[in-house]
């Protein structure tokens, strides 16, 4: 092994506790390993301070019972609020420090201390300057692929004389366009950085929403949903990789609940300005769903060439032209570096410019350990996801107006909105993701019996009072992101997951879309009998997988425990296991 020196000349020391150099290792891109001497380092303790003074980090892995949660105590707010890892461990702390060519390593310090009042004044900064501008992005997305219910209101498909298998086919070939694209978007974004590439995306799929004005049959139906959704297809984990550079992954799910929860309320303002522009049919001798599609892609274009100005690179690189201060102090940099890495060291081994390599790719691609969420991604959604496609054809069926239509799906959109965001709370307050999803199923399924065994018996509201609350299923969709992040343990599988689970959810679209059929309605009794199947065959694969994550722990820390310290520090630096294959890294469940 080469000889390592601790260089603490020059002012860098006063910004990180230690700095390693070779001559031998000229690359710093090549991960570094160190044999660290018995005399005193700043790599292994604070200067001046004392461990004994950090927080313990929250327990994942706690208790297989849905009940068990971890008792919260009152915080002191001037009390430190930096958390114990592995850092503070003299034997292997130096096995875990960022790659030196990492984006905010001048800001890494292994001494740094801060305090809960500094803490939350910080996260509160990020979600504002960070966070607050990726919601509105969101809003964009879900406004440019959200409208075409409220244009089917309106009578699109006798417009452009189509049928409702046709508008089955569009819907798929939106997804087939973003599968095509989820990945090489993802690959794309993570080389030149999201901050440039997300901009791009939101203004050419604003160009592709606004051409469906000038929509006239089935082949130009067609052309424009596959190109939304291409342009679409890398935005969403474009976004959660981006936000993991601000954030523990404890704080990811419930931003992202409120992620989608904007996703519902973009439906809700665009059924609002649907109820306004759909009465514009007739202007200039043009069909009101027309002038949806073009008023709605011009506010997405504009939040699009706006976001250019918004987004900044990562924590320490938010100083422009236009905003030459930059978004946080050189204090509240340190305290967002060092407390994302301490959280989790996978964060600091790759800089944010850095794409992923083919073989890079194919390790996470070939991931097992993250299946089982992904063959959760597929089923989860399908059992409302008909009910959901076809809510303005069935309540236009079953005799409401097409404005009333448009109004009665709000109060659905918005108490699913609100049932997401508890039950997202529940998984992190509980750290149960497979038993709430499970619940999450039970929701739906007395549901589905009914529509599938009553429908015909029920009154216009009572049909509507069944899909209120079938919609209304407390959503796990925010939790499982945040789960597929915690599972991969490496950028690079934490970037290409959140395409693969991105897949998994379209994937499961194609599968909804094609589950009702014209020659099955109006009832959809064996659409509705396939629903009831597919729910219960998901209630039993959350319970696998949580079995599935339970032994995979169990094995885990059987192996790492038998170790000595000697055995672990050896094992660190040179076995060849890499991301969650790693016997120090447990699965969440």
């Amino acid at each position: 092994m080469p000889n390592l020196k601790v260089s603490t000349t020059g002012d860098n020391i006063n910004n990180r506790p230690v700095e390693f150099y070779d001559s031998k290792l000229p690359d710093s891109k090549s991960k570094i390993s160190a044999e660290i001497t018995q005399s005193p380092s700043p790599v292994l303790g604070p200067k001046d301070l004392d461990n004994d003074d950090l927080t313990e980090p929250e327990v994942e892995h706690q208790s297989p019972w849905p009940w068990a949660r971890k008792a919260r105590k009152p915080i002191d707010l001037d009390a430190t609020a930096t958390t114990r890892s592995v850092f503070d461990d003299p034997s292997i702390a130096q096995f875990y420090l960022p790659r030196t060519d990492h984006e905010n390593y001048s800001r890494f310090d292994i001494a740094e201390r801060w305090t809960y009042r500094e803490e939350r004044s910080v996260k509160r900064k990020s979600d504002i300057k960070i966070f607050l501008w990726i919601l509105v992005m969101f809003f964009a997305l879900n406004l440019d692929r959200g409208n075409l219910g409220n244009a089917v209101a309106d009578n699109l498909l006798d417009d452009i004389s189509i049928t409702t298998n046709d508008y089955n086919n569009a819907q798929n070939m939106y997804r087939i366009g973003f599968l095509l694209s989820e990945i090489p978007s993802q690959m794309l974004g993570k080389r030149i950085g999201p901050d440039r590439w997300i901009p791009v995306q939101i203004i050419l799929w604003s160009f592709a929403a606004g051409g469906q004005f000038f929509m006239t049959g089935r082949a130009s139906f067609f052309a424009c949903r596959f190109l939304i959704g291409v342009f679409m297809g890398g935005f969403i984990p474009d976004s959660i990789l981006y936000l993991s550079y601000f954030y523990k992954k404890s704080e990811m799910p419930m931003r992202l609940a409120f992620f989608w929860f904007v996703d519902s309320m973009s439906g809700v303002i665009g059924s609002f300005i649907a109820y306004g522009v759909l009465h514009m049919r007739g202007v200039d001798g043009k069909e009101g769903w027309r002038w949806l599609f073009l008023i709605e892609a011009l506010i997405s274009v504009t939040i699009g060439f706006a976001s250019f100005f918004f987004l900044v690179p990562g924590p320490t690189q938010t100083k422009t032209k236009w905003n030459p201060k930059g978004y946080f102090t050189e204090r509240e940099e340190k305290i967002i570096v060092n407390r994302v890495l301490r959280d989790d060291p996978s964060k600091g081994d790759m800089h944010n410019r850095q794409g992923i390599s083919l073989k890079q790719l194919w390790q996470s691609l070939s991931d097992y350990d993250l299946w089982p969420i992904y063959v959760i991604g597929i089923l989860f959604q399908i059992p409302e996801g008909p009910p959901k496609s076809y809510l303005t054809l069935t309540l236009k069926h079953i005799g409401f107006s097409t404005f009333n239509t448009t109004l009665l799906g709000i109060p659905i959109t918005i108490f699913s909105s609100l049932n997401m965001l508890w039950v997202t709370y529940l998984t992190e307050r509980f750290q149960q993701r497979a038993y709430v999803g499970a619940l999450s199923q039970l929701w739906v399924l007395p549901l589905l019996v009914i529509e599938y065994t009553s429908v015909q018996s029920l009154s216009n509201w009572g049909q509507y009072a069944v899909l209120f609350f079938l919609l209304a299923q407390p959503s796990v969709h925010a939790a499982q992101v945040g789960w597929c992040s915690r599972l991969s343990n490496a950028v690079r599988t934490r970037a290409v997951s959140a395409c693969l689970y991105n897949i998994t959810i379209q994937l499961s679209g194609i599968a909804s879309s094609n589950i009702y059929r014209a020659d099955d309605k109006p009832l959809y009794k064996r659409g509705n009998q396939q629903l009831i199947i597919i729910n219960v065959a998901t209630i039993v694969l959350y319970l696998l997988t949580k079995v599935y994550y339970t032994q995979r722990n169990s094995y885990k820390t059987k192996k790492w425990n038998s170790m000595t310290k000697e055995e672990q520090a050896w094992y660190l630096e040179h076995n060849s296991d890499q991301g969650n294959k790693r016997l120090d890294f447990l699965f969440a469940s």
